[in-house]
C-alpha cells in the first residue's frame, strides 16, 4: 500500500476507534447516566470532525490520483 492508503486506513482506523469508545458511554446513557449523556454526545462531536476530515481527505486524493 501507499503512504496515501496507509494514511487513509489509519484515519479510518481512528474513527472506529471512537466509535467503539462512545458506545459504552452511549449504552450507559440509554440505561438513566446523565453523565454518560454528556461524554457521548462529546464524543460523537469528535467523531463528527474526523469523518468530515476523512470525507475531506478520501475526496482531495481522488481528485489528485485523476490529475
Amino acid at each position: 500500500m501507499s503512504v496515501v492508503s496507509n494514511s487513509i486506513v489509519e484515519a479510518w482506523s481512528e474513527v472506529k476507534a471512537l466509535v467503539e469508545a462512545a458506545e459504552v458511554d452511549v449504552v450507559k446513557n440509554a440505561n438513566g447516566n446523565s453523565a454518560a449523556g454528556v461524554r457521548a454526545r462529546r464524543a460523537l462531536r469528535l467523531l463528527k470532525g474526523k469523518t468530515t476530515n476523512l470525507v475531506k481527505f478520501t475526496i482531495s486524493e481522488e481528485k489528485s490520483r485523476k490529475s
